[in-house]
């Protein structure tokens, strides 16, 4: 049986990661601090769905290597996404208020590539098709 609450996350995770990829492929100006606030969403998500996958409670932080060292509690593999976590977790709050954090071009270009990095860690492990 699938564990539909892991699905949840790993959909959510996936509207975010397709949200900020049309934003940065047809808006004009590009919406910098959107594109790497769903990024940092989109990767909180995926880890929190794996943490729901193996019976965790995941922590209501956007705190994103804390969530990947308890990743690497289950699975030593997840320390591979560390450092991009690391840079990822700068867009979980500030991006969302004026004047708190300056993003530039090359910052949401590294943010989607390590978002398609996460994803493709989640699906070439299969970490997506979750049971019970």
């Amino acid at each position: 049986m699938k564990n539909i609450e892991a699905l949840d996350w790993y959909r959510f995770a996936r509207m975010d990661f397709q949200s900020a990829h049309t934003l940065d492929e047809h808006s004009r100006p590009k919406p910098l601090e959107i594109i790497c606030y769903l990024s940092e969403q989109c990767a909180e998500k995926m880890l929190k769905g794996f943490l729901v996958a193996n019976a965790q409670n995941p922590p209501r932080t956007h705190d994103l290597p804390m969530l990947c060292d308890m990743c690497v509690e289950l699975d030593i593999q997840f320390k591979a996404l560390y450092d991009m976590c690391e840079f990822l977790t700068l867009y979980g709050v500030q991006p969302r208020y004026p004047n708190e954090l300056e993003i530039l071009g090359d910052d949401a270009d590294r943010a989607l590539r390590y978002i398609k990095g996460i994803v493709d860690f989640f699906e070439t492990c299969g970490f997506m098709d979750v049971e019970e």
